[in-house]
């Protein structure tokens, strides 16, 4: 005969294996998939490393000027000043700002040049020097000198309204922005490459007209 605690015994032990071997559910995914990002969120679907090197931010010495002129908009922002480390709360604070300005003209549109996509890893203050690197804290992108930030577009916007929405964008980035629009010539660093201009020539009935005639000799008789 079962005793109502030799029962209990028994069904707690069942129990206890099988939550423990719930617990204990083999899955395919490694550690670094379990990084979920929201909808809205400035993050990489996939990261290889989620901890990397500081790194530099790069200085356009090649003499390449991709990315400093507008490809998508009408009017934009691209960095005055020295080049900086944006971080992805940054870029998403200084985009609902353009957002909330511009909303009230239908079928304008924002764009983002930049990407966080880099993993900036810290360890806390007074903190021991060894033991592994610091742990994740949150994406940010290196962005140089004179490369574009936002652009608006998709539907005719004022200048006037431009300028406002795209000045409240860049206070909240930690670096000098200056505003351009398609005119605008490309910046290679801090030099800003002007077209060269056409030299100037003049019609060819102009320049007969204009060209003194050449003295006629003088035949002396003796």
């Amino acid at each position: 005969m079962f005793s109502l605690s030799s029962l209990s015994r028994s069904l707690g032990s069942t129990a206890s294996k099988a939550s423990s071997t719930s617990q204990r559910v083999t899955t395919a995914l490694g550690p670094l998939s379990l990084f979920a990002r929201g909808r809205s969120q400035l993050a990489p679907k996939q990261v290889q490393n989620i901890k990397r090197h500081k790194g530099r931010i790069p200085i356009p010495t090649g003499g390449s000027t991709k990315g400093t002129t507008l490809a998508y908009g009408e009017w934009g922002i691209r960095i005055k000043g020295n080049g900086a480390r944006l971080s992805a709360k940054q870029l998403t604070t200084a985009e609902e700002v353009i957002k909330k300005k511009i909303k009230v003209i239908k079928g304008t549109k924002v764009y983002l040049r930049v990407f966080p996509d880099i993993p900036v890893c810290i360890k806390g203050n007074e903190t021991r020097m060894g033991k592994g690197k610091g742990t994740f804290e949150f994406w940010a992108t290196r962005v140089p000198t004179g490369r574009v930030i936002f652009e608006i577009g998709g539907a005719p916007i004022r200048e006037e309204l431009a300028r406002d929405a795209l000045r409240q964008a860049a206070d909240k980035l930690p670096t000098i922005m200056e505003f351009i629009d398609r005119n605008t010539p490309p910046r290679l660093g801090n030099l800003v490459l002007h077209p060269p201009k056409s030299p100037k020539v003049a019609p060819a009935d102009a320049t007969a007209e204009t060209t003194p005639e050449a003295p006629s000799e003088q035949l002396t008789t003796a």
